[in-house]
């Protein structure tokens, strides 16, 4: 593509899984994260001052979103900044809207005002899909039961409303190294690193192990991104996911069986949500019959790689 790529969010977890990607595909991208403060602490390998600009951008500041869009003048645009945590939405379901929807308003009116015309993913959620036991399809019906997957459904909504076209995808959990411990998989991980290095009791907390869910690598996820943006059809919304479920409860036994001493687990009521669904599981059909993307990390390998993330964070 002519100009360099954007990517909101690119100091989260997979945004800069994302610019690690797209850098190693010789690209030149617009990182944009939402503080000054947050941007040295991310670094992505292969990175140099020629291949990466860095800016501090708040999306819910429009003046400053024009501004540093017209600066980058990017000929596609990921947006993966947003409000990202499901359990936290429930406590302030305000601030979720107006950061994925707002956010996501001003986004598309800079584009439109700077005239520029590029392509812009959006990254929603799959929980915009009614709860479901089987596997879910992008013609699965909608109905979100939870604020976080209302405020990714309004997002949607309007990207798909709006005259700058849209490539929308539907990501389902994804996990792997750098991810933060507000999610299940990486707070296992973190503790069983801490117990390692004798810096926490010998007792894992877990919240509800019998729910089921589709995971994805975050590197398999961020190169479904990729793949959408290069052949991926505008206003036709994507899974991205891989496909099967796996219980939370063999997700901690394989990092249990990693850990290298004895860990007893105990539930801990403050880590179980408001709404749980039990099973959670989609299809990615389309995604493969258009770009021929399919995961190839096992579930295995992503939570090793997320285990010794944790183990070289703990012993700095």
């Amino acid at each position: 593509m002519p100009g360099p790529s954007l990517i909101t969010g690119a100091t989260g977890f997979a945004g800069g899984h994302l610019l690690e990607r797209l850098i190693a595909h010789g690209e030149t991208v617009h990182a944009w994260g939402h503080t000054a403060q947050s941007l040295p602490r991310c670094s992505a390998a292969g990175a140099t001052a020629d291949s990466v600009t860095w800016r501090a951008v708040d999306l819910l500041d429009r003046a400053a979103v024009r501004e540093a869009l017209d600066a980058a003048r990017p000929s596609i645009v990921y947006h993966c900044a947003g409000f990202a945590h499901l359990q936290d939405a429930w406590r302030h379901p305000g601030r979720a809207l107006q950061v994925n929807v707002l956010g996501t308003h001003h986004l598309l009116e800079a584009v439109r005002d700077a005239g520029l015309s590029c392509r812009i993913l959006i990254t929603g959620s799959a929980q915009v899909y009614r709860p479901c036991t089987t596997a879910i399809s992008e013609d699965s019906p909608i109905g979100p039961d939870n604020p976080y997957g209302i405020s990714k459904l309004a997002q949607e909504l309007m990207a798909a409303a709006s005259p700058i076209p849209a490539w929308l995808v539907r990501p389902f959990n994804h996990a792997g190294p750098r991810q933060l411990p507000a999610y299940a998989t990486s707070a296992f991980a973190q503790q069983i690193a801490e117990i390692e290095a004798g810096r926490r009791e010998p007792v894992l907390h877990v919240g509800n192990l019998d729910a089921q869910r589709d995971i994805t690598d975050v590197r398999d996820t961020v190169r479904a991104y990729h793949a959408i943006a290069g052949s991926g059809q505008p206003s036709r919304p994507y899974n991205v996911c891989s496909g099967q479920t796996h219980s939370m409860r063999r997700l901690l036994d394989i990092l249990l069986s990693l850990a290298q001493v004895r860990v007893r687990v105990e539930i801990d009521p403050a880590r179980l949500r408001p709404s749980d669904n039990p099973v959670i599981l989609g299809s990615h059909a389309r995604l493969t019959a258009d770009t021929g993307w399919t995961p190839v990390i096992p579930i295995e390998q992503t939570l090793a790689d997320l285990l010794e993330h944790w183990r070289r964070a703990t012993a700095v």
